[in-house]
């Protein structure tokens, strides 16, 4: 049985794309070449050895293959340079195409969502200018993973009309490589980093890809909040999973345009696990969160600084079969009249994931006022096969006047919408046991 919901499932659905490439830093595995010196040193002075017709000829070929692909592909490569020649004792002796040609060398082209896009999240776009009346233009961020099973984040944007239709921009066909700073303050990975994607034309061309050693096996899950302090000043914050290979913790991702981005470690116990979801404001003068810090039940965390994480109060645990292994947060609380709507993910038999929600308490969020006893979405026989079979999971949804916008993914492979009246989906829940 399934809660008595009108569910519209609509007919967009987004798939990887390994046309899609972004130029990322590629750094060979460093050790001595035969004269002691570095790699980087070798293929500078291997650089330097070729007639400069060579070079010269070389570089227009990389250029030429790669400028309807990459924005701005010199100042690409330059910068890549200068991120490497502090290790050549040529550096000095450097002309222009022969730094340039360096750069091709220490960099590679990624295709970041070859194999799956998946997980979404959605906000409400910093700009609403020449909206139609009614109608919300929206950013969505997703899941992409390419080579190695390595995961980013990338984005698309769109517009829910005034009849909820939604229409998702065309995606670019570039995607341009961030500038990267190391965030002052702290030591190593833990400093965090800067990000400036200015060169981007439209979202699609962003991507956030991992860049330290926490990162190095993917940024995954980005749960997206538009959070509005109390003096009304608005920005758009995501935790999400930074996986080292090793370990996990949880990071934060900070911008108020889409342009530029700070992705800082947070801190505490509460930080060392995966799926923490912020609320979109502060509660008591506090900032809140939801996480799962045991592994199976969702608690509420309180914290004074976005930073640190510790505690947690446990409010919602397994009630039902299809969620018996545990349960998540499926995105940050969405603050409605009735109170705060949380989406959250069960798994059950075959470890299936299924996707249900609850209302909490507007003033304490710890209070379950209603919940649904049966999943709102469940792998069916048309959403069920993938790269991970039986699982439907999305990092967060809106809700346009009363109508849930739910996008959602299906096997960790691919991403489609639902929509559904906000007052059917309360009229389904029941009072907690």
């Amino acid at each position: 049985m399934t809660p008595d919901i009108a569910i519209t499932h609509l007919p967009i659905v987004l798939r990887a794309d390994p046309t899609r490439v972004v130029l990322r830093p590629f750094t060979p595995a460093d050790a001595p070449e035969a004269s002691g010196g570095s790699r980087a040193q070798g293929l500078a002075d291997r650089v330097l050895a070729q007639p400069p017709a060579e070079i010269d000829a070389e570089l227009a070929r990389i250029i030429a293959g790669l400028t309807e692909r990459h924005r701005g592909i010199e100042d690409v490569l330059l910068r890549r340079y200068r991120e490497v020649s502090g290790a050549m004792i040529a550096n000095g002796r450097m002309n222009h195409a022969q730094q340039l040609l360096i750069g091709a060398y220490f960099s590679e082209e990624y295709s970041f969502e070859a194999a799956a896009l998946f997980n979404p999240s959605i906000v409400v776009h910093p700009d609403q200018n020449g909206v139609a009346p009614g109608a919300l233009r929206f950013v969505l961020s997703l899941r992409g993973v390419g080579e190695g099973h390595i995961s980013s984040i990338t984005f698309r944007t769109g517009v829910i009309a005034a009849d909820d239709v939604i229409t998702l921009d065309p995606s670019s066909i570039q995607a341009i490589s961030p500038r990267i700073e190391a965030l002052p303050g702290g030591t190593g990975d833990d400093a965090g980093v800067s990000l400036s994607c200015e060169q981007s034309r439209d979202m699609s061309e962003i991507v956030i890809f991992p860049i330290t050693s926490h990162q190095s096996h993917g940024i995954e899950d980005l749960r997206l909040v538009r959070f509005v302090e109390d003096d009304g000043a608005a920005k758009y914050l995501g935790t999400y999973t930074a996986f080292g290979g090793a370990d996990v913790r949880e990071e934060l991702l900070v911008t108020a345009d889409f342009s530029t981005f700070r992705l800082c470690p947070l801190q505490g116990s509460a930080a060392s696990d995966k799926g923490m979801a912020l609320f979109p404001r502060r509660i008591d003068g506090r900032y809140a969160a939801l996480a799962r810090i045991d592994h199976e039940n969702i608690s509420l965390l309180r914290s004074d600084n976005l930073y640190d994480w510790d505690g947690g109060t446990t409010f919602l645990s397994p009630q039902c079969m299809w969620e018996f292994v545990q349960m998540g947060n499926c995105g940050c609380p969405i603050e409605i009249d009735e109170g705060w709507l949380v989406l959250f993910h069960g798994v059950g038999p075959v470890r299936s994931y299924s996707i249900g929600a609850c209302l909490l308490d507007k003033a304490d969020p710890t209070k379950v006022l209603r919940r649904l006893t049966h999943p709102l979405l469940r792998p069916s026989e048309q959403e069920r096969d993938g790269y991970v079979p039986n699982v439907v999971y999305s990092c967060g949804a809106l809700v346009k006047d009363r109508t849930l916008i739910l996008p959602y993914s299906v096997a960790d492979s691919f991403t489609t919408f639902a929509t559904l009246p906000l007052d059917s989906l309360l009229a389904a829940m029941e009072p907690p046991v």
